[in-house]
């Protein structure tokens, strides 16, 4: 989630994701021309890394739309089946496995593991709490089994949610220190099982992580200006996935072909709609996807 209630939007309690399900998702707006081209498997041992400008969907809630023109899909790894990851795999996309890791969710089938005495102050959304990050003998056991979740549905990398709780009213006295441990943690419990790892805004602590992370994951960097925080990303050869929920996708689109960020305009509830920011070099008639070099696993 974002650091705070009101920046960004995550996944819904599955009540609403339930209802959502069974409604009809209005069509993602492409533009003309841009049919992603089906992006290489990684090298044998070697783990997926995605380059700055590559296209992507975000879908968290409602019936997942698998006709979006996009070379990389992230959503939610609980809700999506090994038969949908396997399908977009097969049409030559990329998936990236949502899953939150610094607050506990009331409505998520393993939630009953979490010691108690880890859950602090609610996160904003209903049914959440921030976890305290210190606690990674307990942490560390939950947080693998779901990425084992993830490799086993044939994920190519994780989007850990939550990661800056020592930005936020947690109830617990974490410390940047704190955070730097467990944001490290989740990035070597990812590449320890071949997965990519993204850092999920915390751009205070970009300087230090870049070189943990494969790539970034941000809301509304131009809403609250701060989208060149992210260069070091995008410097490294590691994409920046990018979104914006209020105004006009034409406003913002400009400067984000100038930082090289994946970027998408899409509603607060992250549905299949979509508006893509393509990058500044691409014609009709081109794909404007990267699949950059692959780091190893």
């Amino acid at each position: 989630m974002t650091r705070t209630p009101g920046r960004g939007r995550r996944a819904l309690p599955l009540v609403l994701l339930l209802l959502l399900a069974a409604c009809t998702t209005e069509r993602p707006d492409e533009p003309d021309g841009l049919v992603p081209a089906p992006l290489p498997a990684p090298a044998p041992g070697r783990r997926w890394q995605p380059a700055p400008g590559v296209s992507w969907q975000w879908q968290l809630t409602g019936k997942l739309d698998t006709s979006v023109q996009a070379a990389v899909y992230d959503v939610d790894g609980f809700n999506t089946t090994k038969e949908q990851v396997a399908g977009l795999r097969r049409a030559g996309r990329r998936t990236v496995c949502y899953v939150s890791t610094g607050a506990w969710e009331e409505f998520r089938p393993d939630a009953g593991a979490f010691p108690k005495a880890l859950l602090g102050k609610g996160n904003g959304w209903e049914g959440e709490r921030w976890l305290d990050v210190r606690g990674l003998a307990a942490l560390e056991p939950l947080m693998a089994k779901r990425f084992d979740m993830c490799r086993d549905k044939g994920f190519d990398a994780v989007e850990p949610d939550n990661m800056d709780g020592y930005r936020n009213e947690t109830g617990f006295p974490l410390t940047a220190d704190d955070q730097l441990t467990y944001n490290r943690l989740i990035a070597k419990l990812a590449h320890d099982r071949g997965l990519a790892v993204g850092l999920k805004n915390d751009l205070d602590q970009i300087p230090q992580l870049v070189g943990d992370f494969d790539f970034a994951v941000n809301e509304q960097c131009f809403e609250y200006d701060e989208c060149e925080r992210l260069t070091p990303f995008v410097a490294a050869g590691k994409a920046v996935f990018h979104v914006e929920y209020e105004g006009r996708i034409g406003q913002w689109c400009p400067r984000s072909q100038e930082l090289r960020l994946s970027s998408l305009q899409k509603k607060y509830d992250l549905d299949a709609w979509r508006q893509f920011c393509p990058p500044k070099d691409v014609s009709a008639g081109t794909n404007g996807d990267g699949d950059g070099g692959q780091g190893r696993g």
